[in-house]
């Protein structure tokens, strides 16, 4: 059974493909993840899958209604976290908490809200007085006191400290654990791994790849990555390394300068670089043997990286 399903869902600005026909499902009680850089069309597929923009073309079904033309019925099943939400600047926590309670017939107690996002010491503080990481946070309460049967949440732990982003973890698989349906879009990758059952990677308005973390993974990479600090490389000697032929791909991240090789072949692979960094007098360090991930998903999908 599915709490969410798009099919061909299509959004313009003019010549602007924002998203391009689309098409996914979301189960129910499952936490699905939309991966991808900024412009990718995340959060407007949001705005659109919660009935506050309205589609160029596709069919919706959210709870078995469609947002765009039966908006009202669902507004009271459903809970939306924004990644730029506008609050009551004189309001405090607790009282914007109560106010967007008293919207919903079924709301989730002030307390356990306020708490669960850590907020139980700026509950007498105006909202206007909260730094941007704890505005986040009371965004993402508001979305949660609905008590909803389905949760939006738009990149929901951006500008938070790692801490507080796995506190926000805890609490969305806590959601999950009562039987809630999670909707969320992020472009961190650990965040995706940990919390997803199934996802779609999006860029430029299309979906490039969709399933579960773990068969992504699986479906594009038998390699594991060997990752290292460019020593100082010049172009002429990064070509060297593909002459090797000790990798299946060789990526070369210019902005971090780091340099990912994907083999499996561990032990010849390092042994080979070794010996062409040392006869260069550019020894390598800070070496980093790993399995692959989604990054290195989306990488070898569009050959760059995930916050491009």
């Amino acid at each position: 059974m599915n709490s969410i399903e798009v099919s061909g869902l299509k959004k313009y600005y003019g010549s602007v493909k924002a998203v391009d026909g689309i098409s996914f499902q979301v189960k129910v009680g499952n936490i699905f993840g939309m991966l991808g850089p900024n412009g990718a069309g995340k959060s407007t597929t949001i705005e659109t899958l919660v009935g506050l923009n309205k589609r160029t073309g596709g069919e919706i079904r959210v709870l078995d209604l469609d947002p765009g033309k039966e908006f009202d019925r669902l507004k009271p099943q459903i809970g939306v976290q924004l990644q730029n939400p506008s609050l009551f600047p004189r309001l405090t926590v607790r009282e914007i908490v109560r106010l967007f309670a008293s919207l919903y017939p079924d709301p989730l107690s002030i307390e356990e809200v306020i708490s669960l996002v850590g907020l139980e010491s700026k509950e007498k503080v105006q909202t206007k007085a909260l730094s941007g990481g704890q505005r986040h946070r009371l965004a993402i309460a508001l979305a949660m006191v609905s008590n909803g049967s389905v949760i939006f949440l738009d990149e929901p732990t951006t500008g938070l400290d790692p801490q507080a982003r796995r506190h926000l973890w805890d609490v969305i698989l806590l959601l999950k654990s009562r039987g809630v349906t999670v909707f969320l879009t992020t472009h961190y990758m650990d965040e995706a791994e940990k919390l997803c059952d199934d996802l779609v990677i999006i860029d430029q308005g299309k979906i490039i790849a969709q399933g579960s973390p773990k068969d992504l993974i699986n479906q594009y990479f038998v390699e594991r990555a060997i990752e290292f600090v460019d020593p100082g490389f010049t172009e002429e000697e990064r070509n060297g390394i593909n002459d090797l032929q000790i990798a299946s791909r060789v990526i070369f991240e210019n902005e971090e300068s780091h340099i990912i090789l994907y083999t499996d072949d561990i032990a010849r692979s390092l042994t080979s670089l070794m010996d062409y960094a040392g006869g260069l007098s550019k020894p390598i360090a800070d070496v980093i043997v790993r399995q692959a991930t989604l990054e290195d998903v989306f990488l070898k999908l569009t050959g760059r990286g995930i916050r491009e």
